[in-house]
């Protein structure tokens, strides 16, 4: 039975997906409790699809992240009123009250997920729920940023529900800073199913506008079972496997609590307060409490640690600093000199004034008498519970003192104190008669000491009590200055440290250390081996965020101030060779930007060249945090291991819209030294590059080597693998665009690297070819009579390459001046030198391209000569090198097997500045491509591609053009495409197009169809002067993916077309001359019968109107299955 008409448009989308994306059958079939768990249960991660995130993640350590780019990732509306969310961006409504970009993109291009304002006179929440979760790990955290006007939304509230219960992540009334915002909140471990929830509530005097992108959950996924663990670490029961400090920390770490269940574990004395103090006992200040029947407190913690609960309890504290809160527990004894420790959980939250200290008071009567302290915690650390561990080395036996203050609004609170098997308690008949005593003094900063008469908070001095406002601003109050001691300057000699406290919450933190102790410098910054410097130190902390250190507050200052500091970076090991499979070795990501390049791992379309499946260098201009226009990559400085190195690697710039990226060598006092660069797609494939470091004979001065990429939009990626640094020079490159240097070229004083910057040089084509702008560089000779006699002869000779194992190709691109220029020879030397090309012709406006086998089985170089013909006013220029494997191809053809064979797909500004690109099927890839090429039908063979799901409305397209080619009569072009679209809704079109001096002229073209195949087109070209061939590729509808990919295309000069023999394939023919007389016949047909058709209803229109509408067949566009007037191309694109 056939569909209904009416039900096929449906039936089709249905099958192809949204425009945004393609439907992709799913053959893995996860359980269902594992699905939308943070874990990749099928290779593709296809599980954890549409769970309020999309996508696989590159590396087990990588987020799982919603851009709203794509689609909504599952987030839903759930709102009952007219005030609801919805996917948006700033582009779809001018003049809104929403962002004026996204975040991910920063650009109004960018989808983000909105409410929209609402006038309803009633008070209403508009709620975005994620879909069902599962088994959150106890170090999970979500982060996203959100953006709201404090006139448009009375609350913003984030909820996690899980059974019966909703937890309060976190509520906020504003005020909210303007911009995007970020917000961090810790959901802790939560098990078995749980969702989350983030609403907006307006009332009749708000507008409501908000809006919330880059949803990541960092850390959520849950170990996994693995064949063995590493040693050391400690195998679960479900046979995951965990670090040792994450054994017996009171968090499930496992997923089935076994590392808590342990009979190690069984031995601690853990106190979770849920039933009382335990073994601790407690002075005025700390209370016992939980946060379900407490009043609302801004910032009193919304669950304890032991339950994740608002019914669990735990110990809080708002004492004021003149009165600290005291625990204390039982007189202990250490069994052993390393083996009792005390893992803790604390809360600061509220105020910067707030403060944790835990002490160790020895007893007996030859013990110190002052309590030492271990630790202190200092600040806002946020609304989370943190994790710490202190561990005690006493000779005596002691008690652990637990002091707590806060500030104005502040709390601190406690929970799980946790004492290992080696703090055994001392027995009744052998403690110490005596109780904790008072905190004795310790050096502390100005604002925290006691002030005498004054009030806490402010500083005596004098007859002065400085206020707090006053402390720290940069003008002395105080004779002596003491008001602005502790401010942060500070060489870290004094144990106050210049009031620098360390306030992180990961598994880093800063500490004061002496040199002699530290694996970094042997001395601090002023020289002295005994001096102290501030130092990045392991922590306990089970939080993914920097370590910090900060000052006490500061300021106002004045528009000059500045901060110095002097500070040391090290890694193990340095060295610059690496393939990146165990860690970056010497390289690290810049700072200075906010785009960052990652190691990843092989992951679908990302591989690696080392092995294909281990891990390489990633700069994905997609990732949210990378919003700037460029990352950095560099080593530590380096010293030169000779006059001369040779610095090899393994590069990947694919995607229809990438940028540049760049290797320089960076020197304290000097300029960059730019040594090698590469812009655009060069294919989905891994290239090997090198360049020579020139060093100073004698200098041994450092140097640093930095990786740049320039982004230049979303679409596409950079990658790098396989660094390696040898002695020695490097044989010379394979490719050269003489935009960063002359690629080792001997220019012999008379070729010049220049550029046509300012537009007045005397001399010199007015754009190269790499870039076809007036900055781009080329090589230059200037054959006037002045600069080079006639008859002479100018040298531009380069590097020794290396002996070729099979016959190649040197392309080269030339530019010669109106005025006759001289001969360019090119000659290949090797033992000896022989000529193997001569151009001596007429200039031109145009970069022609040349061609040059080659054979060499030893080193050779290539030398170009300029022979001058004693004209005024008369130049050769030099451009684009590259060497390939294989013989050279004809003019204008191509199999793409090695390359573009001289075809160019530089991007075009007023096109959207996307461009062609080249891969095979066998390559990973984030675009749909054929699965085979034409040239060899097999997987491994290569085409010519572009992927129009880059493009949007507007008649945007990406050009591939030939080089210039000479006049004809008439020539043959033929060649094969292949196109994949969902048919009569969303259509590419491919079009071939004659340029010349008198403008563009469409001689051919085809829509795409969801055909899966290889088609052969052809048409038959003519021009009476010098033209170049391009294919567009363009949209004809709304963006959707779908590839269009070129092969074997071959330029038959001075032959006609003929008609190919029917096949199985289709073909689309548009040979001009005899095609004509076709169109012709049909149109007249079709003519006929709509003229009988009004002739039958007694219409006929007037004789004018017929002859404006008699159609022109100088320019007819000949389709695989239909005829089509080009009516939108005869004024060319």
């Amino acid at each position: 039975m056939p569909l209904p008409s009416r039900l096929l448009p449906a039936l089709v989308l249905l099958l192809a997906g949204s425009p945004s994306g393609a439907w992709v059958p799913n053959h893995c079939r996860a359980p269902q409790d594992t699905v939308c768990n943070f874990v990749c249960d099928c290779g593709d991660c296809s599980d954890e699809t549409q769970c309020g995130y999309n996508g696989a993640s590159p590396a087990r350590s990588a987020p799982f992240a919603c851009s709203f780019e794509q689609d909504s990732c599952g987030w839903r509306d759930i709102s009952t009123s007219g005030y609801r969310w919805l996917r948006d961006r700033a582009g779809a409504a001018l003049g809104g009250p929403g962002p004026r970009t996204d975040h991910t993109l920063g650009t109004d291009l960018g989808w983000y997920m909105a409410v929209g304002t609402h006038r309803g006179k009633e008070p209403s929440v508009a709620a975005l729920r994620s879909p069902v979760l599962r088994e959150a790990a106890p170090t999970c955290e979500l982060r996203l940023w959100y953006q709201a006007a404090s006139s448009d939304v009375a609350e913003l509230r984030l909820e996690l529900t899980h059974g019966t219960e909703t937890l309060a992540l976190w509520r906020s009334s504003g005020p909210w800073g303007a911009g995007w915002q970020e917000l961090v909140v810790a959901p802790g471990r939560i098990r078995g199913d749980f969702w989350v929830t983030f609403s907006a509530t307006r009332n009749a005097t708000h507008r409501g506008a908000v809006a919330l992108d880059d949803v990541t959950f960092w850390g959520c996924g849950l170990p996994t079972p693995q064949a063995s663990c590493q040693l050391g670490h400690h195998r679960c029961r479900n046979q995951a496997c965990v670090e040792p400090h994450q054994v017996c920390d009171g968090e499930d770490n496992c997923g089935d609590s076994s590392d808590e269940d342990t009979p190690r574990c069984r031995r601690y004395t853990p106190t979770d307060f849920e039933t009382g103090l335990g073994l601790w006992h407690r002075s005025e200040g700390w209370t016992r409490n939980h946060s379900a029947s407490v009043p609302e407190r801004p910032a009193w913690p919304r669950r304890d640690h032991s339950r994740n609960s608002p019914q669990g309890y735990f110990l809080v504290s708002v004492a004021e600093p003149r009165a600290p809160a005291l625990l204390y527990s039982p007189e202990l004894q250490a069994s052993g000199p390393h083996n009792c420790s005390l893992v803790l959980y604390h809360y600061l939250h509220g105020s910067q004034a707030g403060r944790l200290q835990l002490h160790l008071q020895a007893q007996g009567p030859h013990a110190p008498r002052d309590p030492i302290l271990l630790r202190s915690r200092h600040g806002e650390l946020g609304d989370a519970w943190v994790r710490d561990r202190v561990d005690i080395q006493s000779e005596h036996p002691f008690r652990i003192l637990l002091a707590g203050q806060t500030g104005p609004g502040g709390v601190v609170g406690l929970d799980d104190l946790i004492l290992s098997e080696g703090c055994t308690p001392v027995p009744e008949a052998s403690r110490w008669p005596s109780g904790p005593r008072p905190l004795g003094p310790r050096p502390q900063p100005i604002a925290l000491r006691p002030q005498g008469p004054c009030e806490p908070g402010h500083l005596h001095c004098g007859d002065l009590c400085v206020l707090p406002e006053q402390l720290c601003d940069f003008q002395p109050q105080c004779e002596g200055g003491e008001d602005e001691q502790e401010c942060g300057t500070t060489d870290f000699e004094s144990p106050t440290a210049g009031g620098w406290e360390d306030a992180s919450v990961g598994r880093l933190q800063w500490g004061r250390l002496p040199a002699e102790e530290s694996r970094g410098p042997g001395t601090d910054a002023s020289g002295a081996a005994a001096g102290h410097f501030l130092s990045l130190q392991r922590a306990w902390g089970q939080r993914t965020a920097a370590a910090r250190a900060l000052t006490p507050p500061l300021g106002p200052s004045g528009p000059h101030c500045a901060l110095h500091m002097a500070y040391f970076l090290q890694s193990h090991p340095q060295e610059v060779s690496c393939n990146f499979e165990r860690h970056t070795c010497g390289w690290h990501t810049g700072h200075l930007t906010d785009a960052h390049w990652h190691r990843v791992e092989s992951h679908g379309p990302g591989y690696d060249h080392t092995t294909g499946k281990g891990y390489f260098m990633l700069l994905d201009p997609t990732d949210p945090p990378a919003r700037g226009p460029g990352a950095h990559l560099l080593t530590q400085p380096q010293t030169p291991a000779a006059p001369q190195e040779c610095l090899s690697f393994w590069y990947h710039l694919h995607g229809p819209q990438i940028g540049t990226l760049r290797l320089v060598m960076r020197q304290d006092g000097k300029e960059d030294t730019h040594l090698w660069s590469r812009s655009g797609t060069h294919g989905n494939r891994w290239h090997e590059a090198w360049a020579t470091l020139h060093h100073q004979p004698d200098a041994g001065a450092p140097y640093q080597l930095l990786f740049e990429g320039l982004r230049d939009g979303f679409h596409g990626s950079m990658a790098l693998d396989d660094v390696a640094l040898r002695p020695g020079p490097c044989w010379a490159p394979k490719r050269c665009s003489f935009e960063d240097s002359a690629c080792g070229f001997s220019t012999g004083d008379l070729w010049t690297r220049q550029a046509n910057a300012t537009g007045h040089d005397a001399w010199g084509p007015r754009a190269d070819h790499t870039t076809e702008t007036a900055h781009g560089h080329y090589m230059i000779v200037d054959t006037s009579p002045r600069a080079l006699p006639s008859g002479h002869v100018a040298s531009l000779t380069s590097e020794e390459h290396r002996p070729l194992a099979q016959p190649a190709c040197l392309t080269f691109w030339y530019h010669l001046s109106l005025r006759n220029p001289g001969t360019l020879q090119v000659r290949v030397e090797e033992a000896e030198r022989h000529q193997v090309l001569s151009i001596s012709e007429r200039g031109g406006p145009a970069w022609r391209l040349g061609r040059v086998a080659v054979q060499a089985q030893r080193a050779w170089r290539v030398v170009f000569e300029a022979v001058a013909a004693g004209v005024e006013h008369s130049y050769i220029a030099l451009d684009d090198l590259l060497l390939q494997d294989g013989p050279c191809p004809p003019p204008a053809s191509c199999d793409f097997e090695t390359g573009l064979c001289g075809w160019s797909h530089l991007s075009w500004p007023g096109l959207g500045g996307y461009s062609w690109d080249w891969s095979s099927g066998s390559t990973p890839s984030r675009y749909p491509q054929p699965p085979v090429d034409h040239t060899l039908g097999t997987d491994a063979g290569h085409f010519a591609l572009f992927e129009t799901g880059v493009l949007g409305p507007g008649g945007r397209a990406a050009w591939m053009r030939s080089q210039p080619l000479p006049p004809t009569q008439a020539s043959c072009l033929r060649f094969w495409y292949h196109m994949g679209f969902p048919e009569h809704f969303y259509k590419g079109e491919l079009r071939v197009l004659l340029s010349s001096a008198r403008g563009q002229l469409a001689v051919w073209g085809a829509g795409g169809h969801l055909r899966h195949q290889w088609l052969e087109g052809q048409v038959e070209v003519a021009s009476a002067e010098e033209f170049q061939i391009m294919f567009e590729a363009t949209l004809g509808g709304q963006p959707t993916l779908g590839p269009i990919a070129l092969d074997d295309v071959e330029y038959l000069a001075g032959q006609r077309c003929q008609r190919p023999v029917p096949s199985q394939g289709d073909s689309a023919v548009a040979t001009v001359p005899a095609a004509v007389g076709g169109a012709l016949l049909v149109l007249l047909v079709l003519l006929g019968l709509t003229g009988w058709q009004w002739l039958r209803k007694g219409g006929c229109p007037s004789r004018d109107r017929a002859a404006a509408a008699a159609p022109s067949f100088d320019n007819v566009l000949f389709n695989a299955d239909q005829v089509t007037l080009p009516a939108s191309v005869t004024n060319g694109p």
